[in-house]
């Protein structure tokens, strides 16, 4: 099994910064994509950013030029950096990673971290 713990969220206001981070562990022996998903009151999940063990990203069209996501060289954590953060940013942020454990590869999920963004 893989657990993944998140960290970083809270309140900030429109326009400032938050680092989210979130950390792997467990019995894995390999993390291929890892990445952030975020879920609005009413909404649905939706894709923010991923990046790959090769270091390539895919980011959300609403985040691209605020938002940069990274691996740490441990390659079994991952981070974004939200800059110029919206009100429409407000959500629950989940980490995810694609993660070989035991025989399988599937996909993993965090318990979620709040971005709250005042107007």
């Amino acid at each position: 099994q893989v657990q993944l713990v998140e960290s970083g969220g809270g309140l900030v206001q429109a326009g400032g910064s938050l680092r989210l981070s979130c950390a792997a562990s467990g019995s894995f022996s390999s993390i291929n994509t890892m990445g952030w998903y975020r879920q609005a009151p009413g909404k649905q999940r939706e894709l923010v950013a991923t990046v790959t063990s090769d270091g390539s990203t895919n980011y959300a069209d609403s985040v691209k030029g605020r938002f940069t996501i990274s691996r740490g060289n441990a390659k079994n954590t991952v981070y974004l950096q939200m800059n110029s953060l919206k009100p429409e940013d407000t959500a629950v942020y989940y980490c995810y990673a694609y993660a070989h454990s035991m025989t399988n590869w599937g996909p993993y999920w965090g318990q979620g971290t709040q971005v709250t963004v005042s107007s």
